[in-house]
């Protein structure tokens, strides 16, 4: 009997905590992952982003006034609109990043939406690249 009663005390404890690993699971997924990482689809378009990107008038001007550190990409369906509003391209130089998105709703052109701090403006880069 007292052995019955440890087994279902363990049982209920496995239960419990596989509910709660579930939910953890579920919730990180629905509130962070769906909104804010890529689909290998999404993955693509944002490849083919980057390039348009550095392809780009603005691009080309930028990279003749500032030495350009990196290109990142990424979306944030969260922020609201419709495709491809919510995808982006980030361009790190050592004075700012600028913020690359679609102009148009095919995605013909990528310009130059905005700008925000960079880390490199203050920081050397984190890889031991000589930059000279």
């Amino acid at each position: 009997m007292k052995n019955k009663k440890i087994l279902l005390i363990i049982c209920i404890v496995i239960f419990t905590l596989s509910i709660g690993v579930n939910i953890y699971c579920f919730g990180k997924w629905f509130l962070f992952d769906q909104w804010y990482e890529p689909t290998d689809e999404e993955q693509i378009i944002l490849s083919e982003m980057v390039q348009k990107t550095v392809e780009s008038e603005a691009y080309q001007r930028l990279s003749e006034t500032e030495d350009i550190i990196a290109i990142d990409s990424g979306i944030d369906r969260a922020k609201g609109g419709v495709f491809p509003y919510y995808f982006g391209v980030s361009v790190k130089t050592n004075k700012q990043t600028y913020l690359f998105s679609c102009s148009d709703e095919k995605c013909t052109t990528l310009t130059n939406e905005g700008w925000t701090y960079s880390i490199y403006k203050d920081e050397s880069p984190r890889l031991p690249f000589n930059l000279e």
